[in-house]
């Protein structure tokens, strides 16, 4: 009945693609400004009068949304952490980048266009979210984590709390960035821009959660992670790392962690 009146009066166009253990569902269409399917959880128990937090999570290059409804377990693990009370109930947003899941560029030029201007404001209309800063969380895996981090900083208010799950933080000459100017690349290096927009950030309260398990990629070492934890802590931005060893840690201890330090019990 509930993925009938989501479906029906809430996204048009989205269909129930999935369930979780305890009542969550997933339904999947196609977000505006993007041109492949997207997915949305909701949780156990949704009901459009109560206002939930939204976690925008960007998958990684080349991927789409399934890393997060199929390979990370989103649904069981959220559906089982919600009953629990170990997990305040939350939406989830997947939206895809890319014409195709061959894309290997970056969350940058329209995917960012897309999801900033049409997607977070079409969610806040159409399903009852904490419509602000601080109900939002944006997160991903690998060129995900990048796009969260790039996409956080240059939109600190739309998002307060920025993660990085096993991702980079300069921009790879790739996608959208493959012939980008010095000024394009620099307006999108984390490095530079957590640096630049201290005090913005400081007074916007934007928080970091950032993770690292074992070495997947040659643009995304560990130590990028760790690197990036040091600067944030040289600035005094609010930040935790985890480093993660064991091959769980590559990615599924990495979500689950990260939505845990975002949406544990108030």
């Amino acid at each position: 009945m509930l993925a009938a009146i989501a479906t029906a009066m809430l996204l048009p166009g989205f269909s129930l693609a999935a369930a979780g253990p305890n009542g969550g569902q997933v339904l999947q269409g196609t977000f505006p400004g993007t041109l492949r399917p997207g997915d949305v959880y909701l949780p156990p128990g949704f009901t459009p009068t109560t206002r939930y937090p939204v976690v925008y999570l960007l998958h990684g290059m080349r991927g789409s949304p399934s890393e997060y409804t199929d390979a990370t377990q989103l649904p069981a693990f959220a559906d089982t952490e919600i009953v629990a009370g170990q997990l305040r109930p939350f939406i989830a947003v997947m939206p895809a980048a890319g014409p195709n899941e061959r894309y290997d560029g970056e969350w940058a030029g329209p995917w960012e266009d897309a999801l900033v201007d049409r997607i977070v404001p079409w969610v806040d209309a159409r399903l009852p979210t904490q419509a602000s800063a601080a109900g939002r969380v944006i997160a991903g895996l690998s060129a995900g984590g990048f796009g969260a981090v790039d996409i956080g900083l240059r939109h600190p208010a739309l998002f307060r709390t920025i993660e990085s799950w096993g991702g980079y933080f300069t921009p790879v000459l790739d996608g959208p960035f493959k012939h980008a100017s010095r000024t394009v690349l620099a307006a999108h290096d984390p490095t530079l821009l957590v640096s630049a927009d201290k005090p913005l950030l400081a007074r916007a309260k934007t928080r970091f959660f950032v993770s690292t398990g074992p070495p997947h990629s040659r643009w995304a070492p560990p130590s990028a992670t760790i690197d990036f934890a040091a600067r944030l802590q040289a600035l005094g931005l609010p930040h935790t790392l985890r480093v993660f060893t064991s091959k769980r840690g590559e990615w599924r201890d990495q979500l689950d962690d990260g939505l845990r330090w975002a949406l544990g019990p108030s």
